[in-house]
């Protein structure tokens, strides 16, 4: 007959016998330990059972970081999608003499695909897992994120680009083929541009100003593009889960001051009962 366990052993440190001067070149390991009674000729003699992870980052040359063959397919797919909608605007609007009114959807698509950016960043920051349809690698990558923020430097483009790509590609393509309205156009190639390349901007806002293009550094100084200062904020263990949005950083303010991804956060919880990872989950390890 199996009796339950109720004793806690302590562990000792696995270091202990390790000269110090050793220590800090180790793999850190988070070790799970259960005790499980054994099936075989000694019933009450327990078996020792160790689940270790891996919590160290990945190195710069780990191939999850690297962009393969597939994404740049995407990514080359996701772009000659887009500038082909840029030209239909263009091209429109210069033969049906549209000159202002392409360009103001233009900016209404940069100004919206901020807060895009924001909505669709708050989602995987907060619910499902590694298991959801469609979005788990990116649900997955986005906890990985905010373990190691300073690892989206290291992936290569395509690799962090490709998932949104392959988006932009089954939702643009459609428009591209079935409208030639250059107001619509003007919009819709705005919008894509931005959110293809929102990861990038996001990458970017992790890097330093001597490590990023003159042109880059000056579109975040102008605020046209999410600068490092801004987007600090959604990184501070104190400010757990703020600042959502990644092409400009625009909307961040006015979401923040006014709580908007905390009062969605209560209704899905009062509505379903799921519980977001902001209110539980630091921001970093």
């Amino acid at each position: 007959m199996a009796v339950p366990l109720q004793t806690k052993y302590t562990l000792s440190p696995i270091t202990n016998n390790i000269p110090r001067s050793h220590r800090p070149s180790l793999l850190r390991v988070r070790v799970t330990c259960s005790l499980t009674p054994a099936k075989k000729s000694h019933p009450n003699r327990e078996k020792l059972v160790l689940e270790k992870r891996l919590v160290n980052p990945p190195p710069s040359n780990d191939p999850t970081l690297q962009s393969t063959w597939t994404h740049r397919l995407w990514v080359a797919a996701g772009c000659t999608t887009v500038f082909a909608s840029f030209a239909k605007s263009i091209i429109g609007g210069f033969s049906s003499h549209l000159l202002l009114e392409p360009a103001l959807a233009g900016y209404a698509g940069y100004i919206l695909a901020d807060l895009g950016s924001g909505l669709y960043h708050w989602a995987i920051d907060n619910y499902g897992d590694e298991s959801t349809p469609l979005v788990g690698t990116q649900i997955e990558a986005a906890r990985g994120h905010h373990k190691w923020p300073w690892i989206i430097t290291r992936r290569q483009f395509a690799n962090n680009s490709h998932a949104l790509a392959r988006g932009i590609t089954f939702t643009v393509l459609p428009l591209v083929l079935a409208c030639n309205d250059p107001v619509v156009h003007g919009f819709v190639s705005t919008f894509a541009f931005c959110i293809l390349l929102c990861q990038q901007f996001h990458a970017w806002a992790h890097g330093s100003k001597s490590s990023l293009p003159p042109l880059v550094v000056a579109f975040q100084n102008m605020g046209l593009l999410l600068s490092r200062r801004q987007h600090v904020n959604h990184h501070r263990h104190q400010l757990t889960y703020m600042s959502y949005c990644i092409v400009s950083g625009v909307w961040n303010n006015v979401l923040d001051e006014n709580k908007i991804f905390e009062a969605l956060e209560k209704v899905l919880y009062v509505q379903f009962g799921v519980r977001p990872r902001s209110w539980s989950d630091p921001n970093s390890e």
